[in-house]
């Protein structure tokens, strides 16, 4: 019965050469995940009840580019506001109620679900057939369509399955 076997010198040189392949393989992944700096701390919800968005931000170490993401979002203050509140879009048009458009004052109402652009604040003067763009984009956590839980950030409609996690 062989209890032990040491390595003689035709058998080191390959045993020490796999062991060396392996260990620059480990480094170079291992560089390769050093290239970003840590998440940072999640910001501010966008949005205190109704569901709003956080956000992560990561720094690139290299100085060429880093695979990946940057940033990652994740959903917050998802507790329903209360009915006084109204809708989160109705809350932006109306914002510029006190605003002169062309020379006269509106109360804007929320044109919601444009298939074109569902992150543009775009808001009808009541009463006329006047709908107007307000503003190219929309507050961070300002739903995508009305029956959706998509919401826009950074002007861009994000779907849910963007965000990591659920907080409250």
């Amino acid at each position: 019965m062989e209890c032990c076997r040491w390595a003689t010198a035709g058998t080191l040189f390959p045993l020490l050469a796999s062991l060396l392949l392996s260990s620059r393989t480990a480094r170079s992944e291992e560089d390769r995940d050093m290239l970003w700096d840590a998440w940072g701390s999640w910001s501010e919800c966008s949005r205190t009840c109704g569901g709003g968005a956080s956000y992560s931000l990561r720094r690139c170490l290299s100085s060429k580019s880093c695979e990946g993401q940057n940033i990652r979002y994740r959903t917050c203050s998802n507790v329903d506001c209360p009915p006084e509140a109204g809708d989160f879009r109705a809350q932006q048009c109306s914002a510029h109620n006190d605003v002169k458009y062309q020379g006269h004052f509106y109360e804007w109402l929320p044109v919601s679900n444009d298939p074109d652009n569902p992150c543009s604040l775009k808001c009808q003067a009541k009463g006329t057939a006047l709908v107007v763009e307000l503003a190219p984009k929309v507050l961070d956590g300002t739903r995508c369509y009305t029956e959706s839980l998509d919401m826009c950030i950074s002007g861009l409609c994000q779907v849910g399955s963007t965000f990591i996690s659920l907080s409250a």
